[in-house]
């Protein structure tokens, strides 16, 4: 050891070791590393060295590829594990703690009925009530499994076969055509989130699809599904989706109709069969497959199926009563508040009138529209308590949700006529009356009859019953624009009238439901109800929100007045009226109207039970062809009031007044005070008015006057030979032109509207 340490040991290079052989150490020339040389060493040697250690590696076949390729693809999938499970808890820790988690409640659903119980609409976000898997028809929740998720009893929430598939004929097809997602996941995505396309919001539906699933049963996830999901045409759950399309529950939905409403889930605006009934009707063919397929329906079933498609329902689609079903919705707002959940709405509308009414319009526009040029019409019932029994706001609510009868202001041109007689009669005239019916200028406004006929002198119940416009427009001037307008304002009219002349033959506007309710007073004997759609509010559990209670209707009119009124206006359904076309086996009353150019034309007509205005016209203003209010209106009114009365038993209307004797001297007091709003106020009546049930007695008169005549002495410009003088005349009466020629005149809309 010891000669080791003192021997020291020098490497060499390109001499042979001594040592190598001893010590196993050697070095090598071309071991050397020198800074510099490594490029020149020798070309041949550095090729030879590297060609010697390639022929040293065994080469790899496929199958060292295929070990490499399942080595990276493991790589990749624990780094895609790694990834996605960050942006799962990334997204996760952006939303509410799960303990936070709970089912939002349903949309509520506002269910409307008619006064018997029938349903007219379900109005809403959900438009339909919710309904159990046992109450819905067997076949509605398995065409939805077979054809949107046929492992739905069996995956947890996720279905990764389902979303292979999908992305699989998605790649191939080279586009999206299928989804992947389960109903889980649909009903996740329908109850908590926006139908967003992006990453967060599908991480998001995968963790609520877990969560559901541990906090319910299948059936209930399923259930609550089809109670929320869209089916199209504003249509959310099968309830309603049943009612819009086959108008009927769901509970009585057949295999087919089943079919065709899981199809639609696929693409509801789409498939809608309001939209498309052909596309409808292929898809619910395939979901009828898939069913057969699932074992789900016989073969037999199909072919029966398919043989008897599902037929969409048009009665939800042209069907009036949805005209009510709007008005009940602006309404429950000021009656309830904000709708916290499902109520039931119990309507005054008696649903076999309002199609009745339905029928009557719809078949005379039919029968007419072309010929008359009349495309739209409406029609009001109101009882004597106010209770609306039937409204249609158009002919068809399908194409026009518009509702004429109670939004659309048209000009009721004579139909506004029994306000002005009754103005009339409080200021102390009486239909015994008498006025020249002749032309007649008042400034530059000359009003005609129409046809331009004239009888000379003529008691106010002739003038009313034929409605003669010159004698109209008298009483207007000796009572005032701003006493008629008291009047109808009094009675129920709403809108804004203008205070001129030209008022007397109906120039302002006003709704049907406005018009026909002021007509009521005189149907119940001078009380003004209050106009309502709605009888009751509850709960889905009964409990109650609102009741009508009917109110205390104030008296508006006296009830003497109410009789001579009645008295005129029977006359207009009568032979010589210009409503006998309305008349009917029941004491009935009522006013027509038309207006300028047939551009409206008006019949509102009473019985002790009912009354029902109707309007024909167009839209656009455009004239109809001769139609007058004893025409059209007046058919529909017969037809509608006819059914309405069918086993009713007969009733007199109010009052009982009857004309003088005809040996009697009858003379009124002439031109009076206007009274005021409070019909009961301090004026005195005359004579004939305070008995209006019996005869009326003969008033006094100074001078003796012919047997059979009815003098007025404060007539327009026309005192009777045989009148007395009176000293009642309050108002002076403006000088007129009367029974001379009539003069053609042009006269503009302006000079109409303003009375010259």
């Amino acid at each position: 050891m010891a000669s080791r340490r003192d021997k020291r040991i020098e490497p060499s290079f390109g001499e042979p070791s001594r040592a190598a052989s001893a010590d196993g150490f050697s070095v090598r020339e071309e071991d050397r590393v020198v800074p510099g040389r490594s490029k020149a060493a020798p070309k041949g040697k550095a090729r030879k060295t590297k060609a010697g250690r390639r022929s040293g590696r065994p080469r790899r076949g496929l199958l060292g590829i295929a070990v490499r390729l399942i080595y990276w693809c493991f790589v990749l999938a624990i780094w895609g594990g790694i990834a996605a499970a960050g942006i799962v808890i990334y997204y996760g820790a952006k939303m509410p703690a799960a303990t936070t988690w709970e089912i939002p409640d349903r949309a509520p659903n506002i269910k409307i009925v008619s006064v018997d119980g029938k349903l007219i609409a379900n109005r809403g976000m959900s438009g339909g009530e919710a309904l159990t898997l046992k109450e819905m028809s067997p076949y509605i929740p398995e065409a939805v499994v077979a054809i949107e998720d046929r492992r739905f009893y069996s995956h947890f929430g996720i279905d990764p076969i389902g979303l292979a598939r999908a992305m699989v004929t998605n790649i191939l097809g080279g586009h999206f055509s299928q989804g992947g997602s389960t109903l889980t996941q649909q009903l996740a995505k329908n109850l908590f989130l926006k139908p967003d396309r992006t990453l967060e919001r599908k991480v998001q539906e995968v963790l609520l699809a877990l969560w559901l699933e541990h906090k319910h049963s299948k059936d209930q996830i399923l259930q609550m599904y089809l109670n929320r999901v869209y089916f199209g045409s504003g249509a959310y759950g099968v309830e309603a989706a049943s009612r819009r399309y086959f108008g009927k529950s769901a509970r009585d939905v057949t295999l087919a109709e089943a079919a065709l409403l899981a199809g639609l889930l696929k693409a509801p605006s789409r498939l809608s069969p309001a939209r498309d009934p052909k596309a409808a009707e292929d898809r619910a063919q395939l979901v009828l497959a898939a069913m057969q397929d699932e074992g789900m329906v016989s073969a037999k079933q199909v072919a029966t199926a398919m043989s008897a498609p599902a037929t969409r329902a048009p009665s939800y689609w042209t069907g009036s009563e949805n005209y009510v079903a709007d008005t009940v919705m602006e309404e429950l707002p000021n009656l309830i508040g904000d709708v916290q959940g499902d109520i039931v709405v119990d309507t005054t509308v008696d649903l076999t009138l309002q199609k009745i009414a339905e029928k009557s319009i719809r078949e005379l526009i039919d029968q007419n529209g072309k010929k008359l040029n009349v495309s739209q019409g409406a029609l009001v019932s109101i009882d004597n308590s106010g209770a609306v029994r039937a409204m249609v706001g158009g002919y068809d609510y399908s194409t026009s949700q518009f509702d004429r009868a109670s939004e659309a202001k048209r000009q009721p041109g004579s139909a506004f006529k029994p306000f002005v007689y009754m103005a009339a009669l409080e200021a102390g005239r009486t239909p015994d009356s008498v006025r020249n019916d002749a032309p007649i200028r008042i400034g530059k406004w000359t009003p005609e009859n129409y046809g331009g006929k004239y009888y000379g002198k003529v008691t106010l119940a002739t003038a009313l019953a034929k409605s003669l416009n010159s004698v109209a427009a008298q009483l207007t001037m000796e009572v005032g624009p701003a006493a008629v307008i008291e009047a109808a304002h009094r009675m129920g009219i709403q809108s804004e009238l203008q205070s001129n002349v030209s008022i007397a033959l109906g120039t302002s506007e006003v709704t049907p439901l406005e018009l026909t309710a002021a007509y009521v007073p005189f149907a119940n004997g001078g009380y003004r109800p209050e106009v309502h759609f709605i009888r009751r509010i509850t709960t889905a559990d009964g409990k109650l929100l609102y009741a009508d209670d009917g109110g205390n209707a104030p008296r508006v009119v006296k009830p003497e007045i109410v009789g001579m009124m009645n008295s005129m206006m029977a006359g207009t359904v009568e032979v010589g009226g210009t409503a006998r076309k309305a008349g009917f086996n029941w004491p009935s009353a009522g006013k027509t109207g038309t207006s300028q150019n047939s551009r409206d034309a008006w019949f509102v007509g009473y019985t002790a039970n009912l009354t029902t205005g109707v309007w024909f016209g167009n839209d656009d203003g455009s004239p109809m062809k001769k139609v007058t209010g004893g025409a059209l209106p007046a058919q529909a009114w017969h037809e509608f009031m006819v059914a309405a009365h069918e086993g009713v038993p007969i009733r007199p209307l109010p009052g009982g007044w009857k004309p003088a004797p005809g040996d009697a001297i009858v003379q009124d007091d002439g031109p009076a005070p206007v009274p005021a709003a409070d019909v009961g106020g301090a004026r005195t009546a005359s004579p004939r008015q305070a008995a209006p049930a019996q005869p009326p007695q003969p008033v006094a008169s100074s001078r003796p006057a012919k047997a059979t005549e009815t003098v007025d002495a404060g007539g327009f410009g026309m005192p009777a030979e045989d009148a007395a003088p009176t000293a009642s005349i309050r108002r002076p009466v403006p000088p007129g032109d009367v029974g001379g020629p009539l003069k053609k005149k042009q006269t503009s809309i302006m000079d109409i509207l303003t009375g010259g």
